[in-house]
């Protein structure tokens, strides 16, 4: 993958990290959802907090879901959206490819100790948004995003990106809070899309969407296959 290629977006790796490279020269500054001093708690409040009281759900399931989904996928090329502290290197076989992108530097660099310490040989992160993905078209055999998506801005350019950059046939992996699951008084930041309504989104963009038949409070589990460009 060259990743300085696309769209002119250059890039400078420092301490393991991929950071974008402004036309000043200058590294591009996001700002996170809990800022990067708290990156430290970020595990901590998923686990006490975000899924028991916002999702009524259990964390130990969620992960055991992911590692039944994760464990045939094995040899591919993977790009995860929103990469948090790097906790899909505990579900996902090493001997894939990953590339991973969030826009907190503190969750990244936890991120980077985690892979290393799972035995990834070959792992790239970037620092960066879901708007702004530096890979090259037909690049990745599976993507995956975690709890992230109702956090998007823009999920139909996420899409048209996702098109761009993944091979006919390869798998979007999702899990996302919905409304319809949603405990009545729970207040869960950022967009809630319906089951619905992400069935269609998807299929604007030529992916084949499927629910799957996991029950975790608030999160819907699907897939979602590109069927043609």
């Amino acid at each position: 993958m060259n990743k300085k290629n696309w769209k002119d977006i250059s890039t400078i790796k420092k301490q393991g990290i991929n950071y974008l490279v402004e036309g000043n020269g200058k590294i591009k500054k996001f700002k996170p959802w809990l800022g990067d001093i708290f990156s430290f708690l970020y595990d901590r409040i998923m686990e006490k907090s975000i899924f028991p009281k916002l999702f009524n759900g259990d964390i130990s399931k969620h992960f055991e879901i992911l590692k039944r989904e994760f464990k045939d996928i094995h040899d591919k090329e993977v790009l995860e959206i929103a990469t948090g502290s790097g906790t899909i290197s505990e579900v996902l076989p090493n001997d894939n490819k990953y590339v991973g992108i969030d826009i907190s530097k503190g969750l990244l660099k936890k991120a980077y100790s985690r892979f290393k310490a799972k035995g990834f040989q070959n792992f790239e992160l970037y620092n960066t948004s879901a708007e702004i993905l530096p890979f090259d078209e037909n690049t990745f055999d599976f993507a995956v995003c975690n709890l992230s998506l109702n956090f998007f801005d823009n999920i139909e350019l996420l899409l048209h990106d996702l098109r761009r950059m993944l091979k006919t046939n390869s798998t979007f992996f999702c899990s996302v809070p919905i409304p319809e699951r949603k405990p009545e008084k729970s207040k869960i930041h950022g967009t809630l899309y319906s089951e619905k309504e992400l069935n269609e989104i998807f299929a604007k963009y030529n992916f084949d969407f499927e629910s799957k038949p996991y029950e975790n409070g608030a999160i819907l589990y699907f897939t979602a296959i590109l069927k043609d460009k």
